[in-house]
């Protein structure tokens, strides 16, 4: 499944935003990411989790080009993209799209959802007459809604096959990655089994690479390759999906997986959910050494003058932090 090169490349990403003057206060500096190395690779499904604004939708749309990072690198099959501007960035865009949260929004509610699926084609210059209407025909057989419906808009459809179309609309030009973003979590359970499975469909179909950002570590589990923890704008712990889930070697990701819940109801009412002193630090003002350690029993002096560093605990996985488990 994995090759040699990876399919993104990201070495020491920072992203830096500057918070607007409110309220008389003067503007400061969030750092959204702080140093962030990560690869990709073709035809695996990386889950990124954490907690609210530890910087996984951020990462996402870094690695996608939608916005700059503030330092370090990204290269794309091998090659640096870090600086592409202009027409060689939009044509390398085709190879990456998104699915967000919410598939009502991210459909223009004037298109029909045919001109939404031949958007990126008609973009890209992918397809045209005959063609274009062949291949939206096909990208809605393929997620399971009659190509008759093409020229309906979107307020006429369900939540989940909203979604679906916007799937849809990211295969339609045979990208290399897509990013799922939440893509799940406003469906409700029955129908996020179903969308789910197309997704893992779609991969086996078409070797995709899917970088899948959730909360629902219960999903992680079951569509994802390898998982990449992240905190405070860092990632602390990444491996293959078994050996983090089985063996976390993190306190923050102990912390996470203890709360799983599990399948038998008697066993989940009578389950003592262990739960993190504090709140996450501001990103605006990190903790010196590791960001981790006000909420760490396990702190030491060293954790609060040095920030750890990803290192191996085995062949598919790393965790930073000075005394994992």
């Amino acid at each position: 499944m994995t090759q040699a090169t990876p399919l993104f490349s990201a070495r020491g990403i920072a992203v830096t935003f500057h918070r607007k003057r409110w309220l008389g206060r003067h503007p400061q500096l969030v750092q959204a990411l702080r140093g962030i190395d990560l690869d990709i690779m073709s035809g695996e499904v990386l889950a990124l989790v954490g907690e609210s604004g530890s910087g996984k939708s951020t990462l996402a749309r870094v690695l996608i080009k939608a916005i700059a990072a503030t330092a370090g690198s990204l290269a794309f099959q091998g090659t640096d993209i870090t600086h592409l501007e202009g027409e060689r960035l939009r044509a390398m865009r085709r190879h990456f799209q998104i699915v967000f949260q919410d598939p009502f929004s991210s459909l223009n509610p004037r298109l029909s959802i045919g001109t939404a699926i031949a958007e990126p084609l008609i973009v890209h210059n992918l397809a045209a007459g005959e063609a274009l209407r062949h291949r939206v025909a096909e990208c809605l057989r393929m997620v399971g809604l009659d190509p008759t419906l093409s020229t309906r808009r979107p307020h006429e459809f369900s939540g989940g096959q909203r979604q679906r179309i916007c799937i849809a609309r990211a295969i339609a030009g045979q990208p290399l990655l897509i990013v799922a973003d939440e893509a799940l979590s406003a469906l409700d359970p029955s129908l996020r089994d179903r969308v789910l499975d197309l997704f893992q469909d779609l991969k086996t179909r078409f070797s995709l690479t899917y970088l899948f950002i959730s909360h629902d570590l219960r999903l992680v589990r079951r569509i994802a390759d390898r998982v990449a923890v992240m905190y405070l704008g860092q990632v602390i712990e990444i491996g293959a999906t078994k050996e983090v889930y089985n063996h976390p070697r993190h306190p923050y990701t102990q912390a996470l997986m203890s709360a799983i819940p599990v399948p038998d109801p008697l066993a989940e009412r009578s389950r003592h959910y262990p739960t993190l002193p504090g709140e996450p630090p501001s990103p605006s003002n990190p903790p010196q050494g590791c960001s981790f350690h006000p909420r760490c029993s396990r702190a030491g002096h060293l954790c609060r003058t040095q920030l750890p560093l990803l290192n191996k605990t085995s062949d598919r996985h790393e965790v930073a932090c000075h005394f994992p488990d």
